[in-house]
This record gives structure tokens, sequence and C-alpha cells, in this order.
């Protein structure tokens, strides 16, 4: 009777980690579900997606509350951005107590998005634990990034005017992809297509795996310069910058000259075979168009026009949301149309939060870019290593474009940002299942019988040599 008890009290620890194990995945699974669902339903700029995204981000902080208070003791595992991000929270609360916002229920409603935006980087951060998943979720965003990007190349050789040629936009835009506006498709594939691009430089790639993942990202690259997004492009090149240096840093053999080589091979030839002479007409006016934002284009107008707005209130600024609102009255120049964003996430942010918050904003870049820089020696042969750069990468991307529009604005792209920002400043290291479990059961009081006990039952089972 003794020793059954003491049998079933070993097999506790186990027991409750295997749960835990359990929980995880599906809350992950859940996180990045609604971050695939997002970019499909127009970029969850609708109510209806809104909704789902707030609704379904509850009810799995819900599950990872009763995942907590159902364990002995409370998880909780930290990330550097976690400080700066409850300051903005902060900041928007007082905004929100004080009244100091021209308008209280966009503030209200742009702060529920930022709670999902926070639950969702926390709920990562709390989940993806293990190796195993982190390469599996790889695969899985290259898989979901190649679709869009496919489908994207498929629409855009054959369009009508309507989203997924079936929904015609209310107020029009430039169509490519499930998003109206051709600038968003590029920045969610900023972000994404690094996943597949450094997965194809690590040793986790080999032969045609290697080949597969080079070509995927080579399509949903291609799909940036085709969605015709300068702001896209430029963003791109300046990830490519980046991954350069760090290749030349690394000084690795022909493997990574390989990969990269398929890669950038793959892409110009999708370049040169489909984009032709209208990709090269879109880039040529690269030069133009910038000389003419600079001496009175719409952009540089409104970046002119947000700086007033912050000299009227430089502390605090106009309330989270409230650019649209507090912009009429500061509008340089006639027009029919409705401004809703300044096409500048930093100058909106700005005008938004004032002072404060941009040094918030600030802390938070520091933050994210110098821990991952810490992680970045060894990526190519460790996961963790692999998965802040292809993270870093994507950040550095939509961190450029939106100094020349307003991707952060949208929800679908913001949620990616912030997970990939929390995934690439996290401190803990993603470990093997074996190497969990064995970690559980040293700090569990019984570790040694139970550790005895296995290696006992093994040598029993396996015959030695």
């Amino acid at each position: 009777m003794s020793a059954a008890l003491a049998t079933s009290n070993l097999k506790l620890p186990a027991a409750r980690q295997r749960r835990k194990l359990g929980t995880d995945s599906i809350i992950l699974s859940g996180v990045f579900g609604l971050l695939f669902f997002g970019p499909l339903a127009f970029g969850a700029v609708e109510p209806w997606a809104i909704f789902v995204l707030q609704a379904s981000t509850a009810l799995l902080f819900m599950l990872w509350l009763w995942r907590q208070l159902s364990a002995e003791g409370w998880d909780i595992r930290g990330n550097p951005l976690f400080s700066p991000m409850l300051v903005f929270a902060a900041i928007v609360i007082v905004q929100l107590v004080f009244g100091w916002t021209a308008y209280r229920r966009e503030t209200f409603s742009q702060a529920l998005l930022y709670v999902v935006y926070g639950l969702l980087a926390f709920l990562v951060s709390q989940s993806l634990r293990r190796s195993s998943q982190a390469k599996a979720l790889a695969v899985l965003i290259s898989v979901y990034g190649i679709a869009v990007a496919g489908f994207a190349l498929l629409q855009g050789l054959s369009p009508n005017g309507k989203l997924y040629w079936i929904r015609t936009p209310l107020l029009g835009g430039w169509i490519y992809g499930p998003y109206v506006n051709h600038n968003h498709y590029a920045g969610l594939m900023e972000m994404l297509a690094p996943v597949p691009l450094v997965f194809c430089l690590t040793r986790y790639a080999r032969g045609h795996v290697r080949t597969a993942a080079a070509a995927g990202a080579a399509l949903m690259a291609a799909t940036i310069f085709f969605s015709g997004s300068r702001g896209g492009m430029l963003a791109f090149v300046t990830e490519l910058i980046l991954l350069g240096v760090l290749l030349l840093k690394l000084q690795r053999g022909p493997k990574f000259a390989a990969g990269f080589g398929a890669f950038a091979v793959l892409m110009l030839a999708l370049l040169a075979w489909i984009g032709g002479v209208e990709l090269s007409k879109r880039v040529s006016t690269i030069g133009s168009e910038t000389r003419q934002e600079l001496t009175g284009g719409l952009r540089w107008t409104v970046d002119k026009d947000g700086v007033k707005m912050f000299a009227h209130k430089p502390v605090l600024g106009w309330g989270l949301g409230s650019f649209p609102v507090a912009y009429p009255q500061f509008r340089g120049f006639y027009t029919n149309f409705f401004v809703n964003q300044a096409h500048n996430d930093y100058l909106q942010l700005l005008v938004e939060t004032g002072l404060v918050g941009f040094a918030v904003l600030l802390w938070f870049l520091v933050l994210l870019f110098r821990n991952a820089f810490k992680k970045l020696d060894d990526w190519a042969d460790n996961i963790n290593g692999a998965v802040t750069l292809a993270s870093l990468l994507g950040c550095t991307g939509i961190l450029v474009h939106s100094f020349v529009d307003f991707n952060l604005q949208i929800p679908a792209n913001a949620a990616w940002f912030y997970v990939l920002a929390t995934l690439a400043a996290s401190p803990q290291q993603l470990e093997s299942r074996q190497r969990i479990r064995r970690r559980t059961r040293l700090s569990d009081p019984l570790s040694e019988l139970d550790s005895h006990s296995e290696a006992d039952a093994k040598e029993k089972a396996e015959p030695i040599g």
C-alpha cells in the first residue's frame, strides 16, 4: 500500500508537467491562430474582426490564469519590454482618468487594442518554451506567408478591384493581397519573409528543405516589390543590409553563401519575370516622389501640421487615437478626404502621447535592440539566436517603413510587431522537452528518488551495450 502511494506521488510532477506543456501548446496555437487570422480579415481593421481579436485574446488569457490558479505556484516569465509597455499603459490611463484626450471614446477604443497587443506578447512569452515549438512555428509561418504571397501574386495578375475578387472596398484603395492598402501588405511581408530566409541559413535546413525555404522567402520578398510599396521596398532592403552585415561578421563557409545566393537568384528571377517594365517604372519614381514630398507633398504637409499639433500639447499629447479628430483644425491644405492617420507612426505617437509617450517608445526600442543583439553570436547554430534574428529583422523592416506609413495603426500588423519584438528581446532560452522535464525533476523534493526510479526502469527495459 505504501509502495503504491509512493509510486503515485512520484508520477505527480511528471503528470503536472505534461498538463502544463499541453496547456502551453493550446495557448500558443491560439495566439498564432489569431495572428494568422488578422491579415486575412483585411488587416483586422473592421469592428467584427477587432471583436474576434479582443474576445479570443481574453479567452486565451483566462485559460492561462486558470492554469496558474490550478498549479501549486505562479510561473511567470519576464521580458525587458514589459516595463515600457506597462508605463505606456499608465500614460493612457492618466489620459482617460483626467480627460486629457480630445476624444475619450476613441482613446478607450485604442487602449483596448493595445491591451490585446500586450496580452498576445505576454502569452507568447509564457507559452513558447521548447525548441520544437519554435521549429514548428517557423514552418507554419513560412507556409502561411507563402500561401498569402501566392494569393496576392495571383490576385495582382488578375485584379478586378475587389478584395478576394468578391468585396468592393467602401472607400477604394490600392488592393494587394487581403489588404485594401498595398503598403500594409508590404508591412506584413517585411515581418514574415525573414522567417524562411533565416531558417534556410541555419543548420536546421539542409538539402531540399534549404532550397524550399529560400524559394519561399524569395516569393514573399518579391511580392513586396510587386505590391508597388516604395516604403516596403526600402524597408526590406534595410533588412537585407542588416542580415548581410551579420553574415560578414559570422564569416561562415559556402553553405551560407549557397543559401543566401539561392534566395537572391530566385527573387531577382521572379522580379525580372513577373515585374518587368512596370516594376522598373515604379522603382524609378522613388527619387522623384521623394523630391516631390519634400517640396510640398501630402505626407510632408501632414508631418508639418503634426509638428504644430505637438507644439500645442507637448507633454501628454492629444490622447491616444485622437489624431484624426484633432487634425482638421491644424490642416494646412484643402481636401474633401478624411485624413485618418499621419502616415508616420512616430509623429502620430508624438502627437497623441506627447514627449512622455515618445520617451517610452525610445526606451522600448533601446531595450529591443540591445537585448536582441546579445543573442546573435551563434544564431546559425542555435535555435534561440535564429528566432531572435528572424524576429529582429521583421521588427527592423516595419520600424523603417513606419517613417512613411502607418502600419502600426493596423491591428493585424501591430499585433505581429509586438509579438516579434517580445521574442527578439526575450531573455529566456528555448529548451528541448527532455531538458524541461529533467529541470522540473531536479527542482522537485522527490527528484532524486524519481530519477533513480526512471533510471532503474530504463536499465531493465534496455539491454546494456
